[in-house]
């Protein structure tokens, strides 16, 4: 299970985000488990050290952290695409990914330190892969808000462990749901083995 809550905030309060997603919370009454999410999705606005408590918890619980590096809403420009004096802001962001996924680092070479990145967007996919090699792209967007499976093969790059497309209004709006879901399950498989 992804717990898509986009927690993000000053250290101390990134810790107590952790306990509640992936770790438990001690109490003078014996401890409290969190949600027991196998990933979580974190907002790296704050900097590295709001980041670091959430990496540490991941590490400790065997989970993944899904960091917004360029969303799929329309108002992501915003922000994400900014120019910095270097590279724009979501490529500052894919670093803060990069420079993290060692540490979630598993034996087939991907990492648990992944990165939200849009499908609404596809012309950032190459070379935010690139700057991310090693994580996994959680790649909102596609259906209802517009995103095209075809267009994600760039997130695959290293293999198809390397993204998970998240679909959820098209398909549950869908006439036939179950028919929607398979219709996109293949053309992302025929993407991802490209």
């Amino acid at each position: 299970m992804v717990a898509d809550g986009k927690r993000g905030d000053v250290p101390v309060t990134a810790a107590a985000y952790a306990q509640a997603l992936v770790g438990e919370t001690p109490t003078p009454w014996g401890p409290v488990p969190g949600l027991g999410a196998d990933a979580f999705t974190a907002n790296p606005l704050l900097g590295a050290d709001a980041l670091e408590p959430l990496v540490v918890a991941a590490e400790v619980a065997g989970a993944g952290v899904f960091s917004l590096v360029r969303t799929s809403n329309p108002g992501a420009a915003d922000v994400q695409d900014l120019p910095a004096p270097e590279q724009p802001v979501h490529e500052h962001l894919a670093a803060l990914v990069d420079g993290l996924s060692g540490r979630l680092l598993g034996e087939c070479g991907l990492s648990g330190m992944g990165a939200v990145v849009g499908a609404t967007a596809p012309e950032h996919i190459d070379r935010l892969r690139s700057l991310m090699p090693q994580a996994i792209f959680l790649v909102p967007g596609v259906g209802a808000q517009g995103g095209q499976p075809e267009r994600l093969g760039a997130a695959f790059a290293p293999g198809r462990a390397a993204a998970l497309v998240a679909a959820s209004r098209g398909i549950a709006a869908a006439d036939d749901p179950a028919l929607a879901a398979e219709t996109l399950r293949r053309a992302v498989w025929d993407v991802s083995t490209a």
